[in-house]
């Protein structure tokens, strides 16, 4: 990639790769300590028995599958409005995979379940930062954008159910 931008199509200058490559170790940096913290905080509750509790709390007070995959959705949804992809995947699954496990739901469907909607909680206030990246992008003011996208939000939410509820979309392919 470096030979392409630099020698090929020469949008890059070799007096401009050094700032470059500064302003992406800073931006590395910060990711790692993210995820370094989530990390950690993820091991504290680990060893604290906090998926334990939490497995005994959902299954005293959820009943069934389909409830606790409509609460999960719920939750992911939520936490997509207000955590990056990143720190809720380090903090949050290893809480929430043995409680669905006891639920029976294939690994694999929860994780495809998770990403689904913590890209979906990407559009949403309060955080909503793909369409605060596309307002600044393309110089539109944010109400515009979130009028425009709310039928493809409410279709997401529709695919988001059929994945959910229907595993073999999901895991047909690998044999689930």
């Amino acid at each position: 990639m470096l030979v392409v931008e630099v020698v090929i199509l020469r949008e890059i200058t070799l007096t401009q790769l050094p700032g470059i490559v500064r302003q992406a170790m800073v931006m590395v940096g910060g990711i790692l300590i993210i995820l370094g913290v989530s990390l950690a905080s993820t091991n504290v509750l680990i060893d604290a028995g906090v998926p334990e509790r939490l497995f005994d709390w959902v299954q005293a007070h959820v009943s069934s599958r389909l409830t606790f995959l409509l609460w999960l959705n719920l939750f992911l949804l939520l936490l997509g409005c207000l955590l990056d992809i990143f720190s809720a995947l380090v903090l949050v699954v290893p809480l929430i995979l043995p409680v669905a496990v006891g639920f029976n739901v294939d690994p694999l469907h929860l994780g495809i379940i998770f990403l689904a909607n913590m890209q979906i909680g990407y559009l949403p206030p309060p955080v909503g930062l793909n369409l605060f990246i596309a307002s600044y992008r393309f110089d539109q003011p944010i109400l515009t954008l979130y009028r425009a996208t709310l039928p493809f939000l409410l279709l997401l939410l529709f695919c988001v159910l059929l994945i959910t509820y229907w595993p073999w979309l999901s895991l047909g392919l690998v044999g689930g």
